[in-house]
């Protein structure tokens, strides 16, 4: 085995993990989104997460992970888009937020979240 190969394997190998890595992470993301959908009588719109940011970062206790930070797209009412944003700390939720939104009681009484 030479040293090139080796090489080579261990970036194959590096791959594969950081894509096995991300696809978890997304997974995860995506159920907090999920629920957090659900809890508030919102639709999640295309039923997916667009990654829009990528950045080392240090955890509490003091470990280095790659922050995630995603984009998706949800509706109170099936007319209107509003965007929202959540952010990973590797597996761990740091933030959701989603844009000011109108919020139907009823037929003709909405109200603003």
């Amino acid at each position: 085995m030479t040293l090139s190969l080796l090489f080579w394997l261990t970036l194959a190998a590096a791959g594969v993990s950081f894509w096995w890595q991300s696809d978890r992470v997304r997974s995860f993301a995506y159920e907090h989104v999920l629920k957090y959908s659900r809890e508030r009588g919102l639709q999640l719109l295309d039923q997916s997460l667009v990654l829009v940011g990528l950045k080392p970062v240090r955890g509490d206790e003091g470990g280095l992970h790659l922050r995630r930070r995603y984009r998706f797209e949800f509706s109170t009412t099936g007319e209107t888009r509003y965007k929202g944003w959540i952010e990973m700390n590797g597996v761990r939720l740091k933030m959701l937020d989603v844009e000011a939104h109108v919020m139907p009681n009823s037929l003709s009484d909405e109200t603003l979240h």
